[in-house]
């Protein structure tokens, strides 16, 4: 009987010893929503911290913005928004990973078994990570507002008790459209997001490889220099789409962003730089280390 096709993916395989064997389509879809969601339950405060510096404007560091959140609102008050994190990662995180690998394998298909190149890895990754983007966008929304919340005044809190809530409140209330506000630099962040994240980490790990065996110490290394790279690249767009996203009514999106820059200056852009690199290099790292047990643990399970 034939082997069946072998198909690859963003991540290396979970060991070097199987190279003939590969984890299903369908899998490859849970594995990566799951490993997601795994991250962002233990980075998920670090999520929360980076919001709040951003909305906070100049003159408040990571470490004052945290103990003003527990002081004020209490420790778990950290973990507001979670349920609006996972299911973005179930959204966002799922999407861009099947895309990414079906235009992956189709390359190869179009050019007799060639894997794509640098370059061409780049754009798969730019077009998978904004088809992902603009599906997760309504729970994108919600995160921003669920971690925001706590910074605004009683009386102008949404307080939300779960993301399903407030998905529901928001299209009752200000129509189904109002998911996607902010779409456009959701979109274009995850396109940067993506071809610097993918891209990068493929070839640090290439160039790492020559001196540090296959194994976590090098998937940990390679993805920091990866959230690096990506962090720098991607920040602005970020706070651009955060402050857009929990903006009051009326305010267009340009507005926003001409404010941003003549209140706070060109700098403000990077705000909130060290707990988003800390929030992305692990997550990164973390997704990965997931993602390969539970394709190890498929692995045994054959």
């Amino acid at each position: 009987m034939p082997e069946p096709k072998r198909r690859e993916t963003i991540t290396p395989t979970p060991s070097s010893s199987h190279p003939d064997r590969y984890v299903p389509n369908a899998l490859k879809f849970a594995f990566g929503g799951a490993a997601g969601m795994m991250a962002t339950c233990i980075v998920q405060p670090l999520d929360l911290i980076k919001t709040r510096m951003q909305l906070a404007g100049m003159g408040k560091s990571s470490v004052a913005v945290t103990s003003e959140i527990v002081a004020m609102e209490g420790f778990m008050a950290l973990y507001n928004g979670l349920s609006a994190g996972l299911l973005r990662q179930a959204t966002y995180g799922t999407t861009r990973l099947g895309v990414f690998n079906y235009l992956f394998d189709s390359y190869k298909e179009r050019n007799q078994g060639v894997a794509p190149g640098f370059v061409q890895k780049t754009m798969l990754g730019t077009v998978s990570g904004g088809i992902g983007a603009f599906i997760g966008t309504p729970t994108e929304v919600v995160l921003i507002r669920m971690t925001a919340d706590g910074r605004l005044p009683e009386r102008q809190r949404r307080n939300y008790s779960s993301v399903f809530e407030a998905l529901s409140r928001i299209v009752k209330e200000e129509g189904v459209l109002k998911l996607w506000r902010g779409a456009a630099p959701t979109v274009f962040r995850a396109m940067v997001v993506n071809a610097a994240q993918l891209s990068t980490y493929t070839q640090a790990r290439e160039m790492m490889l020559v001196s540090i065996s296959d194994g976590i110490l090098l998937h940990f290394s390679a993805s920091m220099v990866a959230g690096l790279v990506t962090a720098i690249a991607s920040l602005p767009v970020d706070i651009a789409k955060t402050k857009i996203q929990n903006a009051a009514k009326g305010q267009s999106q340009m507005s926003v962003i001409t404010n941003l820059i003549q209140n706070e200056g060109v700098l403000s852009l990077w705000k909130g730089f060290l707990p988003y690199y800390a929030r992305l290099g692990p997550h990164t790292v973390l997704t990965f280390i997931f993602l390969e047990q539970m394709n190890a643990a498929y692995f045994r399970s054959e």
